[in-house]
């Protein structure tokens, strides 16, 4: 039972990364379908983890699957873009005030080895990697805001704008830029200055929107009329 549950999982895997990839390539349009069908036959699986994987990419905002239709790939406009990162600086700013002082020196030194480690995963150009500790580094001092409450507003926010965040990280240079803010947040942090790392933090997710819009991705103006666009 233990194997045939890693198999599953191993599967899902497969599916989730190849969908997220193809639609942060470019090889999956805003507005196209991904149909079971040939998820199935690509995989050689039941439709059962592949929709499994298709509840779990609409709530990471890659998909949404509509009745008698099918999974669609999201586009999101500018204002999409400009309403998700206003929200998360406000939020993680407030989360980054209330950790100032309650961070502990450990605490501190911990994100400063994680950024080290971004540091390193962003000279290798390892974006993937880069985001799940990137998360980390954001996670540490929110959490340590000593507010669940705000800990799981910001979770339930980043996880469903999740595509915008990688396509923002694999922008040119943003990795680097990321790390050199958190450098600076952490210092911040040191000095125990409450403002600052509250202005700090909400700077670096005002950048990440900007980057996106200034660089025209994954931004679409309009979205496409679903009824007309796609076979039924």
């Amino acid at each position: 039972m233990k194997k045939a549950a890693e198999k599953h999982l191993t599967l899902r895997e497969k599916i989730l990364e190849s969908i997220r990839d193809a639609i942060l390539s470019g090889q999956l349009r805003p507005g196209e379908k991904v149909t079971e069908p040939e998820l199935a036959e690509r995989f050689g699986i039941s439709r059962t983890p592949i929709r499994e994987a298709f509840r779990q990419l609409e709530s990471e905002g890659y998909l949404t699957v509509i009745p008698r239709k099918g999974a669609v790939v999201i586009s999101f406009t500018e204002k999409d873009i400009k309403e998700f990162y206003a929200i998360k600086s406000i939020l993680e700013g407030y989360a980054a005030r209330q950790a100032c002082e309650r961070l502990t020196g450990r605490e501190i030194e911990r994100l400063a080895a994680i950024n080290a480690r971004l540091r390193q995963l962003a000279e290798s150009g390892d974006v993937k990697q880069f985001f799940t500790v990137h998360d980390d580094f954001h996670e540490l001092f929110i959490r340590a805001s000593g507010n669940s409450t705000l800990f799981d507003l910001i979770t339930t926010l980043v996880k469903k704008f999740q595509r915008l965040r990688i396509a923002s990280l694999s922008l040119t240079g943003r990795m680097d830029r990321s790390v050199t803010e958190h450098d600076k947040i952490i210092e911040a942090f040191r000095s125990r200055s409450v403002e600052l790392s509250e202005k700090l933090v909400r700077e670096n997710a005002e950048d990440s929107g900007w980057q996106l819009i200034r660089k025209g991705e994954p931004v679409h103006h309009s979205a496409p009329d679903i009824d007309r666009s796609l076979p039924l």
